[in-house]
């Protein structure tokens, strides 16, 4: 029987969520002059970085992306992050101090190990 219940998303992963829209939402309307609504390219990359929080094997137990054992960004949207979060983390802590601070706190957490799996 299949659950038509969407899966709840921890408020950790719905945070990080909320911090990578502000940083994307600095840096376009800085870069690319937008007012509001995002450009096609940073649509994209921040659908893109949401899909690999929902694919996040750590969920609530995540540090921060950036101390992550696993680096499961392509290389270009590995760059892309750099480049806003260089941008606009500096930039947090007058937009979104809480998000921020939290941020902070999150990159403090050590990293969890990914448990092996046993085979039978």
């Amino acid at each position: 029987m299949e659950n038509s219940q969407p899966r709840t998303e921890h408020p950790r992963i719905t945070r990080e969520k909320q911090t990578i829209q502000a940083m994307v939402h600095i840096y376009c309307k800085a870069h690319h002059g937008t007012h509001g609504e995002l450009c096609p390219e940073c649509t994209e990359f921040m659908e893109y970085a949401f899909m690999r929080l929902d694919k996040c094997p750590f969920q609530e137990r995540k540090s921060t992306c950036g101390k992550c054992l696993i680096h499961c960004y392509r290389p270009d949207m590995k760059e892309k992050v750099k480049k806003v979060m260089r941008y606009s983390g500096p930039r947090m802590i007058l937009h979104h101090p809480r998000l921020a601070l939290h941020h902070v706190w999150d990159g403090r957490t050590k990293p969890p190990k990914l448990e092996k799996k046993t085979t039978s």
